[in-house]
C-alpha cells in the first residue's frame, strides 16, 4: 500500500513562491550562468542587448539601462557581460539559438536578426499577401536555430473562409503548429500564452503588414508598437517597425518585435532546409547513384517518387532552389573568387586553343 505524504506538503496557496531575480525577468538562465564565473558577475554584469542603432546598443540589466557605442559583433537579445571602464569590448556571451539571413545586396555579407529565441512566432495573413514559399523560409531558419515555430493567420475577419490558408499552411510540415486568430481580439493572449511564459524569448516574424505589431500589442493590452493599415490594391504592407525591439511583458515574457522582411535569403540554414524537406530527403538518400541529379538517372527514387504522386513537383522544386540558394549563399567570398578564377582560366584556355 503506497503511503500517504500529503501531510508533509504545505495546505494549497500556502506553497511559497521563489522572488524571481531583475536578470531573470530579462530571460537571464542556466544557460548564461554557466558561461561566467562569480568575479566575471562582479566586475561585468550580464546586460540583455533590447535595441539596436546606428549609435550603438540599447542594454537592460540589474538596475542598468544604458546605451553603449557599437563595438561588440551583438544582435537584439544577446546576452553581454559589460565593461563599464571599456563598453566596447563586453563579451558577448554563447548564443542558445540565431536568426541569421544574408544581408540585401551584392555584397556576401550575413545579418543576424536575433538571439536567444525560444519560440518563433511566423505570422501570415490570409490575403494575397499569403506565401508557402516564404513561410517556409522561416520555418527552415527556426529549425536551423533550434527554435519552436508556430504559424499564425491573421487578419481572418478580412477572409471569407480561412480553411484554404489553413491547409496550406498544415502542409508545410507535421511539426509545425498552425494558429488561426483575430489579432484585434482577446484570441491572442489564449492561444498563444502556451508559449508566452516567464523567461521565455518570442520573436515575431513576417513580412510587412501582416500584423505583428498589432499582436504585440495584443499581448500587452497596450500600443507599444506602431501599426499601419495594408494597401487595398495588393495586400502589401507598411514599414511601421523600423528597427529590432525587445519588449518585456508583466508576466516576464520578452518578446521581439521585427521589421517585415521583404527578402529572406537564406545561409548556414542546411540542417534547417534538411528537417523541413526530411520526406525529400530521405528520398535523395534512396536514388542509385549518390551524385544522382534527380532528372534523368535510373533508379531515381525522387522521379519514382513524383510519378507515383509521393511528392508534388511545386515543392520539390521550392527544395531544389532553397537548397541551392543556401550553399550559394554559405559559400565563403574567397571560394567563389577561387571558382570564378577557375573559369576564367578554363575560358581562356578554350579561347587560346581555338585561336591556335
Amino acid at each position: 500500500m503506497a503511503r500517504d505524504y500529503s501531510h508533509f506538503l504545505p495546505a494549497s496557496g500556502d506553497i511559497p513562491k521563489r522572488e524571481r531575480s531583475p536578470l531573470e525577468n530579462l530571460g537571464w538562465k542556466p544557460f548564461f550562468s554557466q558561461q561566467t564565473s562569480v568575479a566575471e558577475l562582479v566586475d561585468t554584469p550580464p546586460v540583455r542587448v533590447v535595441e539596436i542603432h546606428r549609435s550603438g546598443l540599447r542594454l537592460f540589466g540589474d538596475g542598468i539601462d544604458i546605451t553603449i557605442p557599437p563595438g561588440p559583433e551583438a544582435t537584439v537579445g544577446d546576452w553581454l557581460l559589460y565593461d563599464q571602464h571599456h563598453p566596447s569590448r563586453s563579451k558577448v556571451l554563447e548564443r542558445s539559438s540565431v536568426f541569421e539571413r544574408r544581408a540585401p545586396g551584392t555584397d556576401h555579407e550575413r545579418q543576424l536578426i536575433g538571439a536567444n529565441v525560444d519560440t518563433a512566432f511566423i505570422v501570415s495573413s490570409c490575403n494575397d499577401d499569403f506565401n508557402v514559399a516564404r513561410l517556409e523560409r522561416y520555418v527552415a531558419l527556426a529549425f536551423e536555430a533550434e527554435v519552436t515555430p508556430v504559424i499564425l493567420l491573421t487578419k481572418v475577419d478580412l477572409c471569407d473562409d480561412p480553411a484554404a490558408y489553413v491547409e496550406a499552411a498544415s502542409a508545410i510540415s507535421n511539426r509545425v503548429v498552425v494558429e488561426v486568430l483575430n489579432a484585434r481580439t482577446d484570441e491572442p493572449i489564449a492561444k498563444l500564452s502556451p508559449w508566452c511564459k516567464h523567461g521565455q524569448t518570442i520573436a515575431f516574424l513576417g513580412s510587412s503588414g501582416v500584423g505583428k505589431s498589432t499582436l504585440v500589442n495584443a499581448l500587452f493590452k497596450s500600443n507599444i508598437a506602431a501599426t499601419a493599415a495594408i494597401r487595398e490594391d495588393d495586400s502589401k504592407g507598411r514599414h511601421t517597425t523600423t528597427h529590432r525591439q525587445l519588449h518585456f511583458a508583466p508576466d516576464g515574457c520578452a518578446i521581439l518585435d521585427t521589421p517585415g522582411i521583404r527578402e529572406l535569403q537564406l545561409t548556414n540554414a542546411e540542417a534547417g532546409i534538411a528537417e523541413l524537406f526530411d520526406d525529400i530527403v530521405t528520398l535523395v538518400s534512396q536514388c542509385r547513384f549518390r551524385d544522382c541529379s534527380h532528372e534523368t538517372e535510373p533508379g531515381c527514387a525522387i522521379q519514382k517518387a513524383l510519378t507515383e504522386g509521393e511528392i508534388d513537383a511545386p515543392r520539390l522544386a521550392r527544395w531544389n532552389k532553397l537548397v541551392a540558394e543556401e550553399r550559394f549563399n554559405s559559400s565563403t567570398l574567397a571560394e567563389r573568387k577561387a571558382s570564378g578564377k577557375s573559369l576564367h582560366k578554363m575560358i581562356r584556355s578554350v579561347q587560346k586553343k581555338n585561336r591556335k
